[in-house]
């Protein structure tokens, strides 16, 4: 099978199969969705979906949070992974949000990428769910799956992963991959052993076909 054989394969079986793939975190405006990825690094949504109601009530606004101590915002998130940090950065990008932005969350990779704590990984998930642009981002569950199933080739970096994908995925279905390819590696392709059994890309997928195929088929 060819890359291109490969990708139109994927495409199909995640529009076929999972048509309404979205983020898993929950928010209802751009200010919201920011706070939760930027919490989500290393950290499960689960978790961060635990700590940001009562985070989001306290402070609801970028102005609000942009006038918090440390003291203040670090109970809110301390059961979240770097919290310490993470304090650091909410209350930092909520000051820029005011100081730079009019408190509003901007719309580009280049504005975004300013912001404390957001890296191009979350810059790409803002731009493209909340402002309908074309962006993948990448995280350890599309580094992981991306380059099992075939669709990057020595990819060592989150970027070289982006550009491969960036390159192959049509533009118009890029927000939506993001979504498929993290919920893949976060349900099915999971790290330690991944569920090849389950899993509708076998066909396509190289690691199956090279690594865990023979053991399957000797179950």
């Amino acid at each position: 099978m060819t890359k291109k054989e490969r990708y139109k394969y994927v495409i199909e079986w995640f529009q076929q199969n999972m048509p309404n793939a979205e983020t898993e975190l929950h928010y209802t405006n751009p200010y919201e969705l920011l706070v939760a990825v930027i919490l989500s690094a290393q950290c499960t949504d689960k978790r961060v979906n635990i700590v940001t109601p009562d985070l989001f009530r306290r402070f609801p606004e970028p102005a609000i949070l942009a006038k918090a101590t440390f003291e203040d915002v670090e109970p809110y998130i301390r059961s979240v992974t770097f919290a310490n940090n993470k304090t650091r950065h909410l209350i930092g990008m909520a000051n820029m949000l005011m100081d730079t932005y009019g408190g509003e969350v901007p719309d580009t990779i280049e504005e975004l990428v300013r912001l404390p704590g957001v890296g191009r990984k979350t810059a790409n998930v803002i731009v493209s769910v909340v402002f309908d642009k074309p962006g993948m981002a990448v995280d350890t569950h599309v580094f992981r799956v991306s380059a099992r199933i075939g669709l990057t080739t020595n990819a060592r970096t989150p970027l070289q992963t982006e550009q491969q994908l960036v390159a192959n995925i049509p533009q118009e279905l890029l927000a939506i991959a993001h979504h498929w390819i993290i919920l893949h590696g976060r349900y099915i392709c999971v790290a330690r052993k991944p569920k090849c059994n389950e899993c509708g890309l076998r066909p396509a997928c190289k690691y199956y076909k090279t690594d865990m195929r023979y053991v399957y088929e000797a179950q």
